[in-house]
């Protein structure tokens, strides 16, 4: 993966874990978008989890 790419999808996942810690989201949808996010950017595994 590009380096470009790569560090869009961290800031993306950083955000969306920071919406999961101040409770603007829940559980569900915070996997929901994981998900959506990874498949988005190609990530076969989550080494964060």
């Amino acid at each position: 993966m590009e380096k470009s790419k790569l560090l869009r999808y961290s800031v993306q996942l950083s955000m969306l874990k920071h919406l999961l810690n101040i409770k603007k989201i829940n559980e569900k949808e915070y996997q929901l978008l994981l998900k959506q996010l990874m498949k988005e950017y190609k990530i076969v595994s989550n080494i964060t989890a």
